[in-house]
């Protein structure tokens, strides 16, 4: 959260000199910052998610949705470099590319209904961990990956419950998923089963 945890390199989103990501608070302390972003995005997940195709525009607007209180980039791609743990996120110059060419893949059966759950929850898990690679905004991915998840759980007819979700045992899964294990995040998809 708040730019903690990311590789350290001289980040425009940060204050200067800090990892503190710039916010519209001002606060400039990572834990106020992290309390403030958790408090609002809870509450903005609270409502109702934006609608939309389910394409890159649908999920920008869900992390605008869900930041929009916080950072005055919410719903942008991210501009600048990254990488987390060592591992490399996708170029900002290949964002766009790369989440059209994901984003195409929830037009298949196990997105649009009728589907197995097992075959939904396969289809999510390989989704996902891509989408996880590319990790298309400064700040935020996870979060919007999860809420997106569950707008897409509901149109496959597979309704999903987040309240299910466990941090120690999500982030362990995403992790493993950007060197091509999903089988992990399967099984966290599928205890989320509504």
């Amino acid at each position: 959260m708040s730019g903690e945890g990311y590789d350290a390199f001289d980040d425009p989103y940060a204050y200067r000199g800090s990892s503190v990501l710039k916010n519209k608070a001002g606060l400039r302390d990572v834990a106020l910052l992290e309390a403030f972003e958790l408090e609002l995005t809870t509450l903005r997940s609270e409502e109702p998610l934006p609608q939309g195709r389910f394409g890159p525009a649908h999920y920008r607007a869900v992390h605008k949705h869900l930041f929009q209180d916080v950072y005055v980039w919410a719903g942008r791609y991210r501009t600048v470099r990254t990488s987390k743990q060592g591992n490399a996120f996708c170029y900002p110059e290949h964002i766009a590319r790369s989440m059209d060419k994901v984003f195409e893949r929830l037009q298949a059966a196990p997105f649009t209904g009728g589907a197995p759950f097992e075959e939904f929850v396969a289809a999510a898990a390989d989704f996902l961990a891509d989408l996880n690679a590319i990790h298309p905004f400064r700040e935020g991915n996870g979060r919007s990956q999860l809420a997106f998840l569950h707008l897409l759980g509901a149109r496959a007819e597979h309704p999903l419950d987040l309240r299910k979700v466990r941090r120690s045992t999500i982030l362990p899964a995403m992790i493993v998923s950007f060197h091509g294990d999903i089988q992990p995040l399967v099984v966290e998809i599928t205890k989320l089963r509504a």
